[in-house]
């Protein structure tokens, strides 16, 4: 189950540095004044946010074998993590981004520097300080949400567990140790957190 649990931690990172990869152009999409940029990153967000994650496993690991797309358990489970923590880290980029004051935008454009000059040294470093909670929570359901790919056999905390069940036939106290080892994940992941909110928000 410890086994199990190291690799749901490295799931999760891999879907989280996945949808940031993810994430990050698909806000800076939606920001865009030209339709033809923005529509597909919204349709994108709002197919993924209005489907269950489980519906997008099959899809990629059942599905595509179909059109002859076929991936590994572990490819397919990262793949659909990433594909669905992008959307919402998109968004929590995008809302970020927006909150930080259209004068600074105009000063920096007014000095000489181009928008993604503005974007990657004037906007960003403040828009990170505001999206950090909400991308902390992604994470952590990231950490949770990796039990759902045990449905294709990829080998995680839950998989693991249901084989430790089928040997000893005690589900209760199995399923409940599970759950704690979920917990001291998601309280680890609160601890740094706000260790990194603090950091953020020293010079203000």
């Amino acid at each position: 189950m410890l086994t199990g649990a190291g690799y749901t931690l490295i799931f999760a990172m891999a879907s989280m540095v996945g949808g940031l990869a993810i994430g990050f152009p698909v806000a800076v999409m939606r920001l865009s004044k030209l339709a033809l940029v923005r529509w597909p990153a919204s349709l994108y967000v709002s197919i993924m946010r209005g489907t269950p994650l489980l519906v997008q496993i099959f899809v990629i690991y059942y599905g595509l074998p179909s059109i002859s797309i076929e991936f590994t358990p572990v490819t397919a489970g990262v793949l659909a993590l990433s594909l669905n923590a992008g959307a919402y880290l998109s968004e929590s980029l995008r809302g970020a981004i927006q909150s930080i004051s259209v004068g600074q935008w105009r000063a920096s454009f007014s000095l000489g520097l181009g928008y993604w000059q503005t974007l990657h040294h004037v906007v960003m470093p403040q828009a990170l300080r505001v999206a950090v909670p909400s991308m902390s929570n992604t994470l952590i359901s990231l950490i949770k949400d990796t039990s759902l790919v045990s449905v294709i056999t990829m080998t995680e905390l839950m998989l693991a567990t249901k084989e430790v069940i089928a040997t000893t036939f005690q589900p209760l106290p199995l399923y409940i140790a599970a759950a704690l080892i979920y917990w001291c994940l998601s309280l680890a992941f609160e601890a740094l957190q706000r260790r990194a909110e603090r950091r953020l928000n020293r010079a203000h």
